[in-house]
């Protein structure tokens, strides 16, 4: 137990660092940055896998070897338990006065009445009657056993639990997903479909549970101050036999209130923008242009991306490449202009405005490496090969010509809503292991282990000496009432009590 304890110490100190630093798997970008700020510092701490806390070595060594003194201490103890529970209750003691509890008396009442008195007091003990060689006559009982059992299913409820816990990381997923709230839909049906997903050690991504979901519209409310108060988005979702039949049931989707399809929960994460640019080339050829912007401000939303364009009607690759657009800057929902800089004091799109960059040239989309939807490749500007032409300040509606006579309009936003997919085959195990592990442990605290025994002796001058003893295995805070009243029915009997 000693062991068990240590372990449990160190996992909850092991997972301090999980909490404190930044974690690869949330936000590997700030882990970068953590470990340039940090010099050789950071650069320890990542080859101690002190950024991937709950996959390193030394966590999982902790956990199994928990997991194995968890074993290790409950499979004797639940022998012991057995043979407690079939044992008889323990002798009497020779010398009750030496008992933490104590009460004695005379009685007029003789010994078998006195013992059937006794019985019938003591029923729901669990007792044993016995014959002492001075022909005096005990009663053993002892009662609280549930502790032990209250104990041994808190723990074996924690066994559980990690087990269910190791289990739902090897076999659960996590995915997100951007999903503009304009009617678009996504379709639980491989990891393609996920901006960014977080395989269990034994998922591959190949049996996803297929459902899909359509994001019809999104509302949202805030505070005076900004302060986000609700966010719903209005889906339909399809699974299970309606993927067969095309039927779509609505579901309105909030924070904190998943959908829960098929064993799988859909999460309603966050929100953002999407500016829509309209780009009119040349030669008449119309192209618009909606990809979301990631918000760079939590609080007003004010955010940043990249909006690219191909040219149309060039089939030679290099012409082609030499001609790709990108729009770049700043994307205000509630605009507040300050001479020439773009800001926002509102997350709603009050007053959407854009500050943009404009470049042409090659965006390095063909170069087979991937690529930000965020950003262009800045080492395509440092060569040279991407080139900016325009800088301007657009409000809905508003528009901006390059030098060539390609027009790029602004045309307002729309709502883009973040969606996380979890499955967990183990949550409900769970729930059932964390609900088992408070009762066992309510069970163990509110039970106390206590003894009793009574002594009946008869005296030479017909008289019967009654002798009461207490003990609480555990502790003795509370027995003190519970004895009193015990043993004075015990004793009422008899005349001439004392204690």
């Amino acid at each position: 137990m000693r062991t068990a304890l240590t372990l449990l110490f160190l996992l909850a100190l092991g997972a301090l660092p999980g909490a404190l630093l930044p974690q690869r798997s949330l936000n590997s970008a700030k882990v970068d940055q953590f470990i340039v700020d940090n010099g050789w510092w950071g650069r320890l701490l990542d080859k101690g896998q002190f950024f991937a806390v709950y996959g390193s070595f030394w966590f999982s060594a902790i956990y199994v070897l928990l997991f194995v003194s968890l074993i290790g201490c409950l499979v004797p103890r639940l022998w012991e338990y057995f043979n407690q529970m079939r044992a008889k209750p323990v002798l009497t003691p020779r010398n009750l006065a030496r008992m933490p509890h104590h009460a004695e008396g005379h009685s007029d009442v003789g010994v078998d009445e006195v013992v059937a008195a006794a019985n019938a007091r003591l029923k729901g003990w669990r007792k044993v009657e016995r014959e002492e060689a001075d022909g005096g006559r005990t009663i053993s009982a002892e009662r609280g056993y549930l502790r032990e059992t209250g104990n041994l299913l808190f723990h074996f409820a924690l066994l559980g639990l990690l087990v269910a816990f190791a289990l739902g990381k090897m076999f659960g997923y996590e995915g997100q997903v951007i999903v503009q709230a304009t009617g678009k839909q996504y379709c639980n049906s491989g990891v393609f479909n996920f901006d960014s997903f977080r395989p269990g050690l034994r998922v591959d991504g190949t049996q996803l549970t297929p459902f899909c979901v359509r994001v019809n519209d999104f509302h949202a409310s805030y505070l005076h101050n900004g302060q986000a108060e609700s966010f719903r988005a209005d889906i339909d979702y399809q699974s299970g036999a309606d993927l067969d039949t095309g039927t779509w049931k609505p579901y309105p989707l909030e924070v904190n209130h998943p959908l829960r399809t098929e064993g799988d929960r859909l999460y309603l994460l966050g929100h953002g923008y999407t500016p829509k640019f309209t780009v009119t080339f040349p030669n008449g050829e119309v192209r618009s242009g909606e990809v979301q912007w990631r918000p760079v401000d939590p609080i007003t939303l004010l955010s940043e991306g990249a909006t690219k364009f191909d040219p149309p009607l060039i089939t030679d690759s290099e012409e082609r490449r030499k001609n790709q657009l990108a729009i770049t800057g700043l994307l205000a929902p509630s605009a507040v202009f300050d001479g020439t800089l773009l800001s926002s004091n509102f997350p709603e799109a009050r007053k959407p405005a854009v500050a943009v960059d404009v470049y042409r040239g090659d965006l390095g989309t063909d170069s087979g490496r991937g690529q930000s939807i965020f950003s262009i490749d800045q080492s395509m500007v440092d060569k040279g090969r991407l080139v900016k032409v325009a800088r301007k300040n657009l409000e809905v509606g508003q528009s901006t010509t390059l030098d060539d006579g390609t027009v790029v309009r602004f045309d307002g936003v729309t709502d883009w809503v973040s969606l996380q997919v979890s499955h967990d085959p183990a949550q409900v195990y769970v729930l059932v292991f964390s609900m088992l592990m408070v009762l066992g442990l309510g069970v163990s605290l509110a039970i106390r282990r206590r003894r009793v025994w009574v002594r009946v002796l008869p005296q030479e001058d017909g008289r019967t000496f009654i002798e009461v003893g207490g003990l609480a295995r555990t502790d003795q805070a509370g027995y003190g009432g519970e004895f009193t009243g015990l043993s004075r029915d015990l004793l009422s009997a008899g005349q001439d009590k004392e204690s």
